[in-house]
């Protein structure tokens, strides 16, 4: 009699759960849906050519050092999602000044680790910007860092002094893997780790945690931007170019942005977004300097 329950109250439990095995055709919908919600990370490749230098991925370390940012770029979308989305407003704009000062395309891969194309990034020890310059690296080469101009926030400027540090370095170390471990540890410490290991790469060099992964999320996110697909990201909409925009010469001071946005028939807000680098409501200008205000 018991037994003749069990069986019963199964079979009540499968009616009213509707249970059946899926029609084949739903099986591969199911799939198909797994796919998308848990994508694969893409496989190692055998090499990456990165601003015409060949990176193999041909020894156990190098493989699986490569593969932990394939994987962790597949599954960190939100930050993947935002620099896919972001890349090509901010790719538009610093691409031409690398090319015009003769610094391999591929270093906007830098750019883009730096600060996830954030150009308001801003790290905990001060590094701020898209290139994410200290203020005394800044003022070394050239930008402007005081209480109402912060040119770590100028993207055109900005890049003309990375370029300037990336091309020193590579005079330097003569590959761009090393070159971009130094723009993360600087090249003091780079410098004295290779020569204590008789490493002629910092590829090859025991290096802090974060610089030796630097290295590898920059090859990754190369990997990602030219290939979103690969690590399971469709068709995104990308923040679009901004055209439109005037540019407003400026030799002298003004006494309040805020007039100066509503003469112009824009925002305050639209002002300072376009202009980052302006960084109080006033522009004293007091050396004089030439300045361009872009007018959104």
């Amino acid at each position: 009699m018991k037994e003749m329950l069990s069986i019963l109250i199964l079979l009540s439990a499968t009616l009213c759960s509707g249970a059946q095995a899926p029609p084949p055709e739903e099986e591969n919908v199911q799939e198909e849906a797994q796919a998308v919600l848990h994508p694969v990370a893409p496989p190692v490749p055998a090499f990456i050519v990165f601003a015409g230098d060949t990176v193999r991925f041909d020894r156990d370390d190098l493989y699986e050092r490569m593969d932990r940012e394939l994987i962790a770029f597949t599954y960190g979308q939100t930050l993947s999602t935002l620099i896919l989305k972001r890349s090509d407003r901010y790719f538009s704009l610093v691409t031409p000044i690398l090319k015009e000062q003769g610094v391999p395309e591929d270093l906007k891969y830098l750019m883009a680790i730096e600060s996830n194309l954030d150009p308001k990034a801003l790290s905990k020890s001060g590094a701020a910007g898209l290139w994410q310059f200290m203020k005394p690296t800044a003022q070394q080469y050239g930008l402007v860092v005081d209480k109402e101009v912060d040119e770590r926030y100028n993207m055109e400027k900005e890049t003309v002094a990375a370029c300037r540090y990336l091309k020193e370095a590579y005079k330097r170390y003569g590959n761009w893997m090393t070159v971009a471990a130094s723009y993360n540890a600087g090249q003091g410490g780079v410098s004295k780790r290779l020569k204590e290991q008789s490493a002629g790469s910092a590829m090859d060099a025991l290096l802090p945690d974060e610089t030796s992964r630097y290295m590898f999320r920059i090859l990754a996110c190369k990997m990602l931007l030219e290939n979103p697909e690969a690590f399971g990201y469709g068709q995104l909409e990308r923040y679009p170019v901004r055209k439109n925009e005037r540019n407003y010469t400026l030799n002298g001071s003004i006494p309040s942005l805020y007039k100066f946005a509503k003469d112009r028939g824009v925002s305050y807000f639209a002002l300072k977004e376009a202009n980052l680098w302006l960084r109080d409501t006033l522009l004293t200008n007091k050396a004089g300097k030439q300045y361009k205000i872009v007018i959104p």
